[in-house]
């Protein structure tokens, strides 16, 4: 069904600008007159064109607009509004000319008779199998509003993990440049001014010096190079790490880390722990809910430990049993999904261990970015200290022949 943009009079006299679907223009105009709105101008509504590099554009809708759709969802149909009112309203209200068209097209969809769920399987970029799995589950119980505003805390609540683990790597990640363009400005352009001083000096320079004036002129020499190899070596790496076996291999050894590896630990359990919850909560399949937890996870290791759980569930097994016996899961998780799987309240369970390990990750997070902070600067300041003092040193020997 096609679009279009209008430009009206609402009674009161506004100017209104919008966007209807309709079959035709005249339809359109007519959809306007049933809403008390005089149009003024029409046009079909069309796609604004993109740059050569449209290819590498993201997702027309961002996380924080999928959590307030998601809201609006929520607070419309729980009191009574049909879904496809619910849906053109966020399109109404939508100021991105992409978030717009998603929506729209979700309405047109949803209009011709398929369900909300299979409307949002036409845009898998911005509704997650995740997100398309609660839906159904919602829309399978008769009780699709409170589903979606149980689904927008669980949104909320991701969101929240993501930029507590942003938060914690963006400052030290700046810090980290500022130094290496600081080390590199230092290696290439003061020292050798300094070296310059001392070629006039008939005297073996210090140890220090001459090892500082070596990665000087090697810097100046092959930097471009030493640059083009760290490029080729990121490069491999991150290609490398597109193989399963290489990434398990990596994601278990970070795993045995002593912080990072009970911090990754807390973080995966959680959203396993959050996402089986939500799932399950909302009445969705035990099977289908062990998938997409195991979609959610970015840890090979977890991963396969879910797959694990995926087998013997199909077979007739406990989830409990399997996750203590896969040695990956902290001993709180599975003693609650234990006793959650003894008095028929998994759901309620999994979500207790999942808002605590949440709180026990963002406490760790904030204690190793406020020790990371002083180790960084510490390293830094010996690192121009060495400098400094290979500078120093020299000058010190001379004026104690000068003196001698």
């Amino acid at each position: 069904m096609p679009t279009f943009e209008y430009v009206a009079l609402s009674p009161a006299g506004k100017r209104e600008k919008g966007v209807i679907a309709a079959d035709s223009a005249r339809a359109a105009r007519r959809e306007l007159r049933v809403r008390q709105l005089t149009p003024l101008k029409l046009g079909e509504a069309k796609e604004k064109s993109g740059s050569r590099f449209s290819g590498f554009k993201a997702s027309p809708v961002s996380q924080s607009d999928l959590l307030l759709i998601t809201r609006q969802w929520a607070m419309m149909i729980g009191t009574g509004t049909p879904v496809e009112e619910a849906i053109q309203a966020s399109a109404s209200q939508a100021d991105k000319p992409g978030l717009r068209k998603v929506m729209l097209s979700i309405r047109t969809s949803v209009t011709e008779g398929y369900r909300l769920s299979e409307a949002l399987a036409d845009h898998p970029k911005v509704f997650s199998n995740l997100y398309r799995s609660i839906v159904a589950a919602g829309e399978a119980s008769g009780d699709l509003g409170s589903v979606l505003e149980r689904l927008a805390e669980y949104l909320e609540r991701s969101r929240k993990v993501r930029q507590t683990v942003q938060t914690a790597l963006i400052y030290p990640c700046v810090l980290g440049v500022v130094a290496t363009v600081v080390m590199v400005g230092l290696m290439t352009f003061v020292v050798p001014k300094v070296v310059e001083q001392f070629t006039t000096m008939n005297q073996q320079l210090p140890t220090l010096t001459r090892i500082v004036i070596g990665v000087s002129e090697g810097m100046q020499n092959y930097g471009l190079f030493i640059l083009a190899a760290l490029i080729a070596i990121v490069f491999g790496l991150s290609r490398l790490m597109k193989q399963r076996s290489v990434k398990k291999a990596v994601d278990r050894f970070s795993l045995g880390l002593p912080v990072i590896g009970t911090m990754l630990t807390q973080m995966n359990t959680a959203r396993f722990a959050r996402t089986l919850s939500t799932l399950m909560g909302n009445g969705a399949p035990v099977l289908e809910s062990l998938s997409a937890a195991r979609g959610s996870l970015g840890n090979a290791v977890f991963q396969d430990a879910v797959s694990d759980i995926l087998v013997r569930v199909r077979e007739g097994g406990g989830i409990s049993r399997t996750m203590k016996a896969s040695g990956v899961f902290p001993s709180l998780i599975t003693q609650l999904a234990s006793t959650g799987e003894a008095s028929g309240q998994l759901p309620e369970m999994l979500l207790k261990g999942a808002k605590y390990l949440e709180d026990e990750f963002e406490a760790a997070t904030s204690v190793a970015l406020g020790l990371l902070e002083p180790l960084i600067i510490l390293v830094l300041g010996g690192m121009v200290a060495v400098i400094v003092l290979s500078i120093m040193l020299p000058i010190l020997q001379l004026n104690t022949l000068v003196i001698g």
